[in-house]
C-alpha cells in the first residue's frame, strides 16, 4: 500500500523587532560576513519547510532583510506595528500563510531572527517530531548538565491551533497562553544550552561573532 503523502510544514521567521536594546536595527548587523537575519533565515531554509514566510517591519528596515535575504524562497509579510510587540507578529504571519488558515498545512514553525547559532538540523527535528507525534506543539528548550533548563524557540504548531493564534495578545511573549493550554500534549526537544544565544545587545553580537569564528559545530 503506498505511503500517503506527508502534509505540508511552513516555517516562519519573525524579524519584525523594534532592535531597542540594541540601539540599531539588529537584523542587519553583520555577523560572520552575513546579516544577522540571514543566518536564522538559512537555518529555517535548510530545515526541511515546504513554505517560508519572513514577517518584517514596515520601511527601509524591512527592505534592508527583503534584500538580505536574496536568493532564499521566503515570503515576505509586512507587520505594520511591530511596536504591539511580539504577538502582532504571530497574528501577521498566521494572517498571511500560503492558502491561509485552510490552506492543507499540517503545522507551522516559528523561529527568530535573533538566534543565529540555531541550524537546519534542530528544525527538522521538531518537524520529524511533529510527523511522528501529531503533538499539538512541538517545543525547544535548551539544557547542559546542572543547569535548569531554559525554553525558547523555535516553537511548532498544528494547523488546526492557528485560528486560536489570532488571538495571540499583544505582548513580547507570544502565544504563551496557547503554549500553556496544550502543554500536557506537547513534545519538548533538548537542544544543547550553547544554541540558545540570542542576539539582543552589542556585547550578545559579539559573543555570536567569537562562537562563529571558533568554528564550533553549530
Amino acid at each position: 500500500m503506498p505511503t500517503p503523502p506527508r502534509q505540508p510544514v511552513a516555517g516562519v521567521l519573525l524579524a519584525a523587532g523594534r532592535s531597542t536594546r540594541m540601539g540599531r536595527p539588529k537584523q542587519l548587523e553583520p555577523l560572520a560576513g552575513r546579516p544577522l537575519v540571514r543566518h536564522a533565515a538559512q537555518a529555517l531554509a535548510d530545515g526541511g519547510h515546504d513554505a517560508l514566510l519572513c514577517v518584517i517591519p514596515p520601511g527601509t528596515v524591512g527592505d534592508g532583510i527583503r534584500a538580505a535575504l536574496t536568493g532564499l524562497p521566503f515570503t515576505f509579510v509586512v507587520n505594520p506595528d511591530p511596536a504591539r510587540g511580539l504577538g502582532s507578529s504571530f497574528r501577521a504571519a498566521v494572517t498571511a500563510l500560503p492558502g491561509g488558515l485552510d490552506g492543507g498545512l499540517a503545522a507551522v514553525n516559528f523561529a527568530l531572527a535573533d538566534m543565529p547559532l540555531l541550524g537546519g538540523a534542530q528544525h527538522t527535528a521538531l518537524i520529524t517530531a511533529f510527523h511522528e507525534s501529531g503533538a499539538p506543539v512541538v517545543l525547544a528548550r535548551y539544557a547542559e548538565p546542572g543547569v535548569e533548563p531554559v525554553r525558547a524557540p523555535p516553537h511548532l504548531f498544528r494547523a488546526d491551533l492557528l485560528r486560536a493564534m489570532q488571538d495571540t495578545p499583544d505582548t513580547d511573549h507570544g502565544p504563551r497562553d496557547l503554549i500553556r493550554a496544550h502543554a500536557a500534549q506537547a513534545v519538548t526537544l533538548t537542544f544543547p544550552a550553547r544554541l540558545l544565544l540570542d542576539v539582543d545587545t552589542p556585547d550578545a553580537l559579539a559573543q555570536a561573532e567569537a562562537l562563529l569564528a571558533g568554528h564550533q559545530n553549530f
